[in-house]
């Protein structure tokens, strides 16, 4: 446990962020007071907000402080004087800087419209000292997601589909999902009522006069259902909405194991467009490490067949940073990929696991992890690059190896664009299923309201009638803008 003490200050969120970006494992009290305690007992970091600004660190046997006068931003100072605390300590230098938040191309986006691209950008290295890789970064990104923003209105939305069913859980896995050996009995119930869902969703964006500009199928892995069980949603989404001026449809096929013929051509032939074929890794030893089923050559295969089926844009997810991964393993992983010549490519970086804790002994592994996991995305960027793909989206998680990020990569005109606007969070998005969330967004005032899904499987079927009342609050927002 690592006591983090904010003495007469409200700067605490941000620090204890920072915090936890070098301390991915580790437990942190906040301890909000206006006098530091007499007795205090390492690790503990003290931060003071009195005459001046004072950071203090314990760590066996390492302690420094470091002050600052009173200035214009005082909560970005303070962090900057813990950042250099934490440096020092730790041996670990941030790529993204004292940046921790989930949407750094939102704030650079913000930063150019109000300093212009230069601004933004010194803003970036000087302030925020994120470094000049990452910058080019951010700054590459906003640019190409601009033309996706661009294109949406003020009464687009896009429509989410949850299928929350897989085949195994993988250990790395933090979404709502079910294993499918445990929840087949809810799948026929789940089906018929998703697609009731699905039409009163319908009808209440034909009323309010709604744009629908993308459809994404995720989950969980949707194709765990059968052929006939993915034909009748895709069936309900194409009956229910205007496609008419619907630029993609997204269906997650994910997992190679749960990959076949018929489902393929169920998905083809109900309208998708845009198919996610995930291997994660190309490493048969790394697979087994996670807890997937499926081989390397199963995945080659199913990436062919969707070809064979006609799908001309096949998206791949990767990992980097996984259990028995390496830079070399990653990199063959990378070449892989490209030989596939895929559309668009996903690169994530691994989010740490909640349950592991920190200590002495494995800071050497977190920096060695921050090492090699750099490789890897410094390796696959270079390479996607070279194969004609550039980034348009990124987006960072609590806990990733190395504070990095998520960043997808795609060939010109097959960019994801649901992506983009979920991430974003450009406009309304309608959404189905267990776990879902709808995201309500008044374009005049950036205001978002959020209506939840039950999580799991068995409250949505139990409890469906009682969820549909909360449809109501779609109109009701609408009618209030």
């Amino acid at each position: 446990m690592m006591n983090l003490y904010a003495i007469n200050h409200k700067f605490h969120y941000e620090l204890e962020n920072l915090t936890r970006a070098f301390f991915p494992n580790e437990k942190i009290a906040v301890v909000s007071c206006e006098v530091a305690p007499c007795e205090l007992q390492a690790p503990y970091i003290l931060t003071e907000y009195k005459e001046d600004m004072r950071v203090s660190v314990s760590f066996d046997g390492f302690e420094r402080s470091l002050s600052e006068e009173k200035g214009e931003d005082d909560e970005l100072s303070m962090a900057t004087l813990l950042y250099r605390l934490l440096c020092e300590y730790t041996g670990v230098t941030l790529s993204w800087g004292l940046l921790t938040g989930v949407r750094p191309i939102k704030l650079f986006r913000k930063l150019r419209g109000d300093l212009g691209e230069e601004g933004a950008r010194e803003y970036f290295a000087r302030k925020l000292l994120v470094s000049d890789q990452k910058t080019d970064l951010a700054c590459i990104t906003c640019k190409n997601e601009q033309k996706i923003l661009d294109l949406s209105s003020d009464k687009s939305f896009s429509l989410y589909i949850s299928i929350p069913f897989c085949p195994t859980r993988c250990s790395y896995c933090s979404f709502v999902s079910q294993s499918v050996e445990k929840a087949r009995h809810l799948i026929p119930d789940y089906v018929r009522l998703i697609c009731q869902e699905i039409s009163i969703t319908g009808d209440i964006a034909r009323n309010l006069g709604l744009k629908l500009e993308t459809v994404y199928m995720g989950g969980g892995t949707p194709t765990t259902l059968s052929a006939d069980d993915l034909s009748v949603i895709l069936k309900a989404v194409t009956d229910n909405f205007d496609m008419s001026m619907c630029r993609e449809f997204t269906v997650e096929a994910g997992r190679p194991d749960t990959i076949t013929e018929d489902k393929l051509r169920a998905l083809y032939d109900g309208g998708c467009d845009r198919l996610s074929v995930n291997p994660q890794t190309l490493s048969d030893e790394v697979l087994r490490n996670i807890g997937r089923r499926h081989t390397v050559q199963e995945f080659f295969d199913s990436f062919s067949l969707a070809r064979k089926i006609g799908f001309g844009h096949i998206n791949t997810d990767l990992i980097a940073g996984l259990p028995g991964d390496t830079p070399e393993s990653f990199m063959r992983t990378i070449d892989g990929i490209c030989g596939l010549s895929p559309e668009s490519v996903t690169i994530h970086t691994l989010s740490m696991k909640r349950s592991s804790r920190l200590t002495g002994d494995n800071m050497q592994i977190l920096r060695e992890d921050t090492d090699s996991v750099s490789r890897m995305l410094t390796y696959g960027y270079n390479k996607l690059n070279e194969c004609g793909l550039a980034p348009y989206y990124l987006y960072r998680q609590s806990k990733m190896l190395g504070n990095m990020e998520n960043t997808g990569w795609s060939k010109k005109g097959f960019e994801g664009l649901y992506n983009v606007y979920i991430m974003d969070e450009t406009h309304t998005i309608l959404a189905c299923g267990a776990g879902a969330v709808t995201k309500m967004r008044d374009t005049s005032s950036d205001r978002i309201e959020r209506i939840f899904n039950f999580k799991y499987p068995y409250e949505y079927n139990a409890r469906f009638e009682e969820l549909m009342k909360r449809k109501d609050a779609i109109e009701e927002f609408y009618a209030n803008l």
